[in-house]
């Protein structure tokens, strides 16, 4: 029987909308004016919200859901007006600052998306037994789920079901505009399964070289999974990802137990480390981001979380 919390933690929907120039804006798609009431009881939080996302950075982020910007096809519940005020903070520290400090103040103003939209139930699909964490939207809108239940200090819940989403959006926005190299996708070739990918457990998908069960999916699922995977985690958990990669021949089923595999000969470490360095040469060519220099980033801040949550 499957089981979302243990098969499925990310299904990405995207909208494949070409971007153009028109989408490249300069100025401020939005009334940067304020226009916010000073006798409501969210005052303090919308104007922070307006100081430091709308006219920095040319964003508007929603937390008070909006019917005609969900997906309608599932049963959703907004955020909490608390909850909303810590995902704010950490996507800004964990995010945005990250990139103003290390890529340039204007890399996301210039690049990420335009709308930031907060649901706070996850939107599950019981056919396929998916759980719906995120979606980004002709690289204009994302939308994060499941936001009612995060816990503010813990870093790895923190990165699984948030920060990894986010990082996997984005760099979809970014590949939509700038395309990946063409032989990422022959790595893996033959070996996506974009029905049956959430029947695969980590052991088994690592051993054919995806940094995930989602990333067996498609190519363009691997592209991404892997760049989030590598930003998100810690040495010791990418290294863990690594030691499951390598075991040629054998792998843990859904059952914990250890299984043989066919021997194709495949070395699923050598695998992943080759397509983490195709996606490091891209984001370094493309866009002269360096991923190790984000990645270092994040785990000082993620040390220092509590100054943000005081």
């Amino acid at each position: 029987m499957k089981k979302l919390s243990i098969y499925i933690l990310m299904l990405i929907a995207v909208s494949w909308t070409s971007c153009s120039t028109e989408d490249e804006f300069t100025a401020s798609i939005f009334d940067t004016e304020s226009h916010i009431d000073q006798n409501s009881a969210s005052y303090e939080f919308d104007n922070w919200l307006r100081e430091e996302y709308l006219i920095p950075y040319n964003l508007d982020f929603r937390y008070r859901m909006q019917d005609v910007g969900s997906q309608q096809e599932y049963n959703l519940v907004p955020v909490s007006f608390e909850k909303a005020q810590q995902m704010a903070k950490l996507i800004k520290y964990l995010w945005y600052d990250v990139y103003k400090d290390i890529v340039s103040p204007e890399f996301l103003r210039e690049n990420g998306p335009r709308i930031i939209h907060l649901i706070g139930s996850p939107a599950y699909n019981p056919i396929s037994g998916t759980m719906l964490l995120g979606t980004a939207e002709g690289g204009l809108k994302v939308t994060l789920y499941r936001c009612n239940e995060i816990n503010p200090t813990d870093i790895d819940q923190l990165n699984e079901f948030y920060f990894k989403t986010i990082h996997h959006e984005f760099a979809h926005i970014l590949h939509q505009k700038r395309m990946y190299p063409v032989e990422f996708g022959l790595i893996s070739q033959g070996k996506y399964n974009p029905l049956g990918w959430q029947n695969r457990t980590d052991s088994e998908a690592a051993s054919m070289g995806f940094v995930s069960t989602y990333a067996g999916s498609q190519t363009r699922e691997d592209f991404v999974e892997t760049i989030a995977n590598y930003l998100v985690k810690s040495d010791a958990q990418w290294n863990s990802i690594l030691d499951m990669a390598s075991q040629n021949g054998v792998a843990y089923n859904s059952s914990y137990q250890l299984v043989a595999l066919p021997d194709d000969g495949i070395n699923g470490k050598d695998l992943i480390l080759q397509k983490l360095e195709i996606a490091r040469k891209w984001l370094k060519i493309a866009w002269n981001i360096d991923i190790d220099a984000l990645r270092a980033e994040i785990t000082i801040r993620e040390a220092n979380i509590n100054e943000i949550l005081k």
